[in-house]
Formats: C-alpha cells, sequence, structure tokens
C-alpha cells in the first residue's frame, strides 16, 4: 500500500554507543553489545557509533569514571583516582558532536553511563552515597543541541510499547526531515499532516486538532517559523505511548471508510477483532492486519496515504507485542 512511505534501505542514520555494536570500547576492555540493536536494527538503519571516552583520549581499558556532586556543580572524575577530572573534555566533545548531527534521525544512548546515560545515572556526593538523578555528559549535551531528536537507552527498548514508540518516532522524524530537504511548501504541510492523521489520533485527539488549526493560518504566518513550531509539538506529543483505548478508538473511525464496501459479515469481523484487541487477547498487529486486507480489496485515497496503517517495517514486528 503507498502508506508504507519510507523504505528500511537503510538511508535513515541513528546515533549509538559504540559498546552497544560490540565495540571493545568500555573501562574493562569489554563491550555490552545488545543483540536488537546490532542485528535487528542495524538491518534497518545505518548506525553511526561514538564512543566519548575514547574519542577524547581515554585509554582502553582504563580507569573507571563517575558523575560526582561538587557542591552543586557535576563534575566527571576518576572512581579511584580524584585527580583525574574529564568534565571539560567530555562536555566539549558533546558540543561538538551534538552540533554536527543534523543527519541522524535518532540516537541509543548506553544507560547508567557518566557519558552516555540519558537519565537516571549514578552522582556521588560527598558521603560517597549515589542518587539516581544524572545524565551523562555526552548525552546531555546531544540532547540539549538536538530537542527534536529521538532518543532512547538500550534497556528500555526491552519494553515493547517504549520500543515501538522510539521507533515511531525515529521514522516520523525521518519523513520531516525528507519533508524539508525538498523545501517545506504549505501543499506539504499539510499533505504531511493529513498522512498523519490518525497516527496523530491515537496519541492525542485534542494536541492533533490544535495542530489543524494552526496550519490553518499558513496564508498568514511564517511557514518556517509554523514548520518549527508544528514539528516541535509533534516530537512531543509522540514521546508519550499510545494506549489500547486510544488504538481501538483509531481502528473504529479507520473501520468506518469501510462501513459500505464490505459485506455485514465482514464489518462484524473487523468489529469484533477491534474490540478483542481491546481487551487484550491479541496484539495491534492482528486489527491492523485485517483492515490492511481490507483496504487492499476497497482502495480508498484516504485510507491509502495513512501513515498509522504501515508506520514503520513489518521485519521489525513491533506491533506483535503491544
Amino acid at each position: 500500500m503507498s502508506s508504507k512511505t519510507i523504505d528500511s534501505d537503510q538511508s535513515i542514520a541513528i546515533g549509538v554507543s559504540a559498546c552497544l555494536i560490540g565495540a571493545k570500547v568500555r573501562f574493562d576492555g569489554g563491550h555490552k553489545r545488545n543483540h536488537y540493536i546490532s542485528e535487528l536494527l542495524s538491518e534497518q538503519f545505518k548506525l553511526i557509533s561514538f564512543c566519548p571516552e575514547v574519542a577524547i583520549g581515554m585509554s582502553t581499558p582504563r580507569e573507571p569514571i563517575r558523575l560526582v556532586n561538587n557542591d552543586g556543580e557535576i563534575r566527571v572524575t576518576g572512581t579511584r583516582d580524584n585527580s583525574l577530572d574529564v568534565t571539560e573534555e567530555l562536555t566539549e566533545y558533546g558540543n561538538h558532536i551534538g552540533s554536527s548531527l543534523s543527519h541522524l534521525c535518532g540516537f541509543v544512548f548506553k544507560k547508567d553511563s557518566p557519558s552516555c546515560g540519558m537519565a537516571r545515572v549514578k552522582v556521588y556526593g560527598k558521603d560517597g552515597i549515589p542518587q539516581k538523578n544524572g545524565v551523562g555528559l555526552f548525552a546531555h549535551e546531544v540532547m540539549r543541541l538536538n530537542p527534536l531528536l529521538p532518543v532512547e537507552e538500550e534497556g528500555r527498548l526491552n519494553d515493547p510499547k517504549l520500543r515501538e514508540n522510539f521507533i515511531n518516532r525515529v521514522y516520523v522524524f525521518a519523513r520531516w526531515k525528507k519533508l524539508l530537504a525538498n523545501g517545506l511548501t504549505k501543499k506539504g504541510l499539510l499533505d504531511f499532516h493529513t498522512r498523519h492523521k490518525y497516527l496523530l489520533l491515537s496519541h492525542h485527539q485534542t494536541m492533533y486538532r490544535q495542530l489543524g488549526r494552526r496550519l490553518a493560518k499558513l496564508n498568514i504566518v511564517d511557514i518556517n517559523k509554523l514548520g518549527d513550531s508544528y514539528i516541535a509539538t509533534i516530537m512531543e506529543v509522540l514521546k508519550q505511548p499510545s494506549s489500547r483505548r486510544k488504538h481501538v478508538n483509531v481502528l473504529q473511525h479507520l473501520m468506518g471508510f469501510l462501513r459500505d464496501r464490505v459485506s455485514s459479515d465482514d464489518r462484524a469481523e473487523i468489529s469484533d477483532m477491534i474490540r478483542a484487541y481491546g481487551r487484550g487477547e491479541y496484539p495491534l498487529v492482528v486489527p491492523i492486519t485485517l483492515l490492511n486486507h481490507h483496504f487492499r480489496k476497497c482502495r480508498h485515497p484516504f485510507t491509502d496515504q495513512q501513515v498509522y496503517l504501515n508506520p514503520h517495517p513489518r521485519e521489525l514486528m513491533l506491533r506483535n507485542s503491544i
């Protein structure tokens, strides 16, 4: 169906902490190879690896480092040798890399890392007792300089909902960057909004309508400023995973396009399947597959272009567990 808008041809680049794809760059000379990232994601995306510690000249193996709260200032020092302080080096490297990531559509960080952890990193106080409220210095700069960039930690990718949510955001961001590369136009922006209607509705109905009202002012506002505001809102809305209730609502709306085009038995089967999904008896892929089956036989120009029906490659099987 034409709603598959981006092919899985590895044209989409994702940044990743180098140890997660098997690079032996850890402090102990080892790695933290993640099967899902190094095997499955590498087949769909172009993975670009980064190791901040190695990049700033630290050896492998090396003394471990940690975040330390020094009278309200976060420093990165050695775990045994406090004179080893790489705060400025990591911050500068993060600033340098973070300013040059316009080619990326996502980033997967190593959890708990004083350089790459995106949240809940241990910060040690003077009493030596850690608080899990820190952010790795490299990750902090990357996220600060790229607020729209979809980011996630490898540990959270074990959660099916968070995994689907992250990949979904990567593809939305990739489609947006493709739109910008071709030159942002009123028609292009309206088409983008139309194609993502049911995807956005599956996350936040009110915000979708608010975005529509913003686009109604296309003729009286600067299109580039409107575009910046529009995509910032979308990426923020999509951070929150959807729910079965919201998906059921969208599925029922989509079924409406088949109401007068399929038999009463087929309508009953679709309706029963959607309700069964809502009760948790099936994963989302089941009613989606059934709807796509009927839309292939009863083509409709509006549903043909809906990203919601095919938001990412089937090979990733992201809707098989949610």
